[in-house]
């Protein structure tokens, strides 16, 4: 079912964007609107006047409780230089100290210095007596006074440690509009990868079972493309798997009446002939019905549950013991799994005959590695050569090649375990560990719960 209303991944994209932008300036003026002004950082000509009298290098506390610090040094500071020198102050400080006013010099670093005149009074506090009724000085300047000696006296404002309260307000905008756009952002990025995870578990669930139902179409344009993509994929994937299936099952079906009509067509023949002809009958009907086997284990519906692993593969492993073999299990963990039980128990039953088979003897375990659900069935044989390693796999291969029933079987057992092992979301590996002989190492995906 295709939604209504679809929009591309570039308009999305586009949309976070420019919302983005627009939360993050409202939230900006919002705030600093309603943000009540911050006391102003002021130096009054009193306090000027009083560091010059303090022998330098000094730190004095003013009236307000900040702190001007002092020094000596043979030239003034460059950025008094090229700094802005304001004429009323300056004359001011110079009457107070009884100075030139050319002895001395005002600059600021960073920001723009203000004052007040006494002609223009400044706010008074509401609850107290005026302060302010003399020249002030603002933020970080810097007031250079000539000495008689010739060097020159700084006096500027101590930049305490920390955050200044200009900064931290931009600081406080800042936080409050990243608050304000975080639930934006994480709705538009969960809408944009929603869609996306839903393909991908998708793409996951299709390999272990081709006849899984299609996905909902939903998402951007894109995505539903893909989706709808995929879902013709997986239908053409199963009709494909079901043609092949269907007719390897017919084949097999139909041999079976020819091979019955010369059965008893050489019922007549004299030996050794007669028998010969036999063998080679008893092995393609051999084959017909693990073939048909075969197809009716992949066609069947699946019956998936919980099930404990160690205790499936100790059962069969038990079952074995019954029949004479030798077999045992070394190791058996509880591991939950998803899965069809009468496949798996098959997929056991397969690897533990041909390790009993071809190794003399089976060793069985069952445990989590890395968040995996392992059985290993391990023989005492002369293992596999890296040629063969994957061959095994393919139908009615086999490393024997002498055909006979005496050796071995036909040639599927591997290949019914590889089927059922990727059915159910995992592998199969074979490999030579170094005290010899063949481990088989089945991986599956532990249950989902888990």
């Amino acid at each position: 079912m295709t939604p209504r209303f679809q929009t591309s991944l570039f308009v999305q994209t586009l949309a976070l964007v420019l919302a983005t932008l627009i939360v993050t300036q409202v939230t900006a003026v919002f705030v600093i609107m309603n943000l009540p002004p911050g006391p102003p950082e002021v130096s009054t000509l009193d306090d000027i006047a009083g560091a010059v009298g303090v022998p330098a290098p000094s730190e004095i506390v003013t009236r307000e409780g900040r702190i001007l610090k002092t020094w000596r040094t043979p030239t003034p500071p460059e950025v008094l230089l090229h700094g802005w020198r304001h004429q009323g102050f300056r004359d001011a400080l110079a009457r107070r100290l009884g100075i030139a006013p050319a002895s001395i010099m005002i600059g600021q670093r960073g920001g723009a210095l203000m004052m007040f005149r006494p002609h223009r009074p400044p706010p008074r506090e509401v609850t107290g007596p005026a302060r302010f009724e003399q020249p002030l000085l603002f933020d970080r300047f810097v007031v250079a006074v000539r000495q008689t000696r010739g060097d020159w006296l700084i006096i500027e404002p101590k930049r305490a440690f920390g955050v200044d309260p200009a900064h931290a307000r931009l600081l406080l905008v800042l936080a409050l509009t990243a608050l304000a756009v975080l639930p934006l952002a994480w709705i538009f990025a969960r809408r944009l990868a929603s869609p996306i995870a839903a393909l991908a578990a998708g793409a996951e669930r299709l390999g272990r079972d081709p006849g899984a139902p299609p996905l909902t179409i939903a998402g951007s344009k894109e995505v539903v493309a893909a989706v709808a993509a995929f879902n013709q994929m997986q239908d053409r994937l199963r009709r494909y798997v079901e043609f092949r299936t269907t007719t390897l099952g017919a084949v097999a079906h139909d041999l079976r009446t020819p091979l019955t009509r010369l059965r008893f067509r050489i019922e007549s023949l004299a030996e050794p002939a007669r028998g010969k002809i036999v063998g080679d009958i008893d092995e393609m009907e051999a084959m017909v019905s693990a073939t048909m086997g075969l197809v009716q284990d992949v066609t069947r519906p699946r019956d998936r549950r919980k099930l404990d692993l160690g205790s499936l593969v100790q059962t069969v492993i038990d079952e074995a013991n019954l029949t004479g073999a030798d077999a045992a299990m070394e190791r058996c963990e509880a591991v939950v799994v998803d899965g069809d039980s009468a496949a798996l128990k098959r997929m056991v039953v397969n690897l533990v005959d041909n390790a009993v088979k071809y190794g003399g003897r089976a060793r069985g375990r069952v445990f989590v590695d890395a968040r995996i659900a392992v059985i290993e069935i391990e023989d005492g044989g002369p293992g596999i050569s890296g040629a063969d390693a994957e061959r095994v796999f393919e139908p009615f291969h086999r490393v024997e090649g002498s055909r006979s029933r005496a050796t071995g079987g036909i040639g599927l057992g591997l290949s019914i375990v590889r089927a059922v092992a990727r059915g159910h979301g995992g592998d199969v590996t074979l490999a030579n560990p170094p005290g010899g002989g063949l481990c088989a190492r089945v991986s599956l995906p532990l249950a989902a719960d888990r």
